[in-house]
């Protein structure tokens, strides 16, 4: 795909959004467009399969095979053990689209109850086989009851038809094993929501050039990696970007907020990664880990910046091996290091871990200050701080770190810091890192160079000379001087300046002589 062909693809899917802008909040909107698009994806696929299965008959996937159950019932047979969902050729995106634009014959252009019927079905199917935890209430956003799509059924139901014949025109290129235009559209759309939806939108959605460095990070010198896992997975994106670096063989991620669990697998569905082979479970990773003590090769997570947690307040937590070793649990209104030691105890040995954090758990004291000591002094599993450039993140402007961890570190002597702060393109809205900067952070790294006001190598007696302090201008030396100021030709500017008042003055008085008027001074 050419970038002139994204920028229209990316132009037509806005233009969809722009039939419910000004109707809801633009973190209401998504559930529907992407929603939709989802619908489009799995009815496409469901065509595709049942085509092929139906080739050697030189029978194609429509109305009429319905009308044959023997066909119907193994298509579906096969549809559910590949697929893990089945539509009947009625139930189709395809259809359903002809059906509301009146052009299928003695057929009601009403298709709104029909579409959700379609949607329920996608879940029912796949009930009771092993796709089910990923298909079950996977449409519970895609409210199709709600007001604000209009006053009336009509309305309703007019509205939507148009929305879903927009889409009908996007052609996906389902049939092309090498595009990946579904996932990119979506992906593109989930940035934008998250853009405009300000911080309540940005809570799902890691920025791609961050995205892209942390996978970088975490997949040097691996062709393949056996297992992903992030523990607040969000829309799935930091965990498909992974995927993108190295041949990844199972996605496992956990997310709190229900509609960005829907949205996690819609993503890993529309990205092609068969359900088999992802995990996502819906819960709040801290009091309820869905993992118990598996153990991954990869780990990678964006946090909520210093959310509130139960901490202490919760007696169980203490003896709970994810924190206990510790000596102090996180505090309660910063739950940073909660997430850090869960995710450690997730890594496996080979493995690598890289996680978004804000500044504060550099240099925090109390509890805070005891758990990083731990993990500096005792694991030794901290590889390096990576800090990024103000206002990356969708909600906030604040700046953030990467911290990279490992447990078997090649370099354990010192800890690299690397102060990417100020290398940065400025955009419209929020700052961007270009691939320059993704570049020459990515190879300072793996090199573990030193470089100048840029990076630095600390020993761990230097860290312990800073009392496990590791804010980052303790290392990283940014400070740059001023160049002396010259007197002289300062006060030579000034009697310049000063020479040039005094001729306008004598030009302003004698123009006032002319006129005969007042000089004004």
């Amino acid at each position: 795909m050419t970038s002139d062909q994204k920028r229209k693809l990316e132009q037509q899917l806005w233009n969809i959004a722009d039939l419910l802008r000004g109707k809801m909040n633009a973190d209401e909107y998504k559930n529907y467009i992407l929603g939709f698009i989802f619908y489009k994806y799995l009815s496409e696929r469901q065509e595709k399969h049942a085509n092929k299965l139906l080739e050697a008959d030189n029978i194609i996937y429509d109305k009429t095979i319905e009308t044959k159950p023997e066909y119907l019932k193994i298509i579906r047979r096969r549809s559910l053990e590949q697929l893990g969902f089945f539509l009947k050729p009625t139930q189709l995106f395809s259809y359903l689209v002809k059906k509301g634009k009146g052009e299928i014959p003695g057929e009601d252009t009403f298709i709104l109850e029909d579409l959700k019927k379609v949607l329920n079905a996608i879940e029912q199917t796949a009930a009771g086989t092993e796709s089910e935890d990923d298909f079950a209430n996977l449409f519970s956003d895609v409210d199709l009851t709600s007001i604000k799509l209009g006053q009336t059924e009509k309305a309703k139901n007019d509205l939507v038809v148009e929305i879903l014949s927009h889409l009908q025109e996007i052609d996906f290129e389902l049939e092309n094993s090498q595009s990946d235009i579904l996932g990119d559209a979506y992906e593109y759309l989930i940035g934008q929501f998250a853009a405009n939806a300000g911080k309540k939108g940005g809570e799902f959605y890691t920025p791609a050039q961050v995205s892209r460095l942390i996978a970088r990070i975490v997949t040097y010198g691996k062709k393949r990696v056996r297992s992903v896992y992030d523990p607040t997975c969000g829309s799935g994106s930091l965990l498909l970007r992974i995927g993108e670096f190295a041949e990844v063989v199972d996605y496992y991620g956990q997310e709190l907020n229900p509609t960005t669990y829907n949205l996690a697998r819609m993503n890993m569905i529309l990205h092609g990664i068969h359900y088999r082979n992802f995990d996502i479970r819906h819960g709040d990773t801290l009091m309820d880990d869905k993992f118990g003590d598996r153990q991954f090769e990869v780990v990678v997570a964006n946090p909520p910046f210093s959310a509130k947690w139960k901490g202490d307040a919760d007696p169980t937590l203490a003896t709970d091996e994810r924190f206990s070793q510790y000596g102090r649990l996180a505090p309660k209104s910063y739950a940073d290091y909660a997430f850090v030691t869960h995710m450690l105890y997730h890594l496996a040995d080979n493995g690598t871990m890289a996680v978004v954090l804000p500044h504060g758990v550099l240099f925090r004291s109390g509890a805070e200050k005891v758990i990083r000591q731990y993990i500096i002094e005792k694991q030794n599993y901290l590889d390096a701080i990576i800090g990024l450039p103000p206002n990356l993140f969708y909600g906030t402007s604040i700046p953030a770190i990467i911290a990279v961890f490992k447990k078997c570190r090649e370099d354990d002597g010192d800890i690299l810091f690397i102060d990417a702060s100020r290398e940065f393109e400025k955009g419209k809205n929020q700052n961007y890192l270009t691939d320059a900067n993704i570049d020459k952070i990515f190879q300072t790294y793996i090199e573990r160079k030193e470089i100048d006001k840029y990076s630095h190598r600390a020993t761990l007696d230097e860290i312990r000379e800073n009392d496990f302090n590791l804010n980052i201008p303790r290392y990283v030396d940014t400070f740059e001087e001023e160049e002396p100021v010259d007197i002289s030709a300062v006060a030579q500017d000034l009697k310049q300046l000063q020479a040039e008042e005094k001729q306008i003055q004598n030009q302003i008085a004698k123009f006032c002589q002319e006129l005969n008027i007042e000089t004004p001074f």
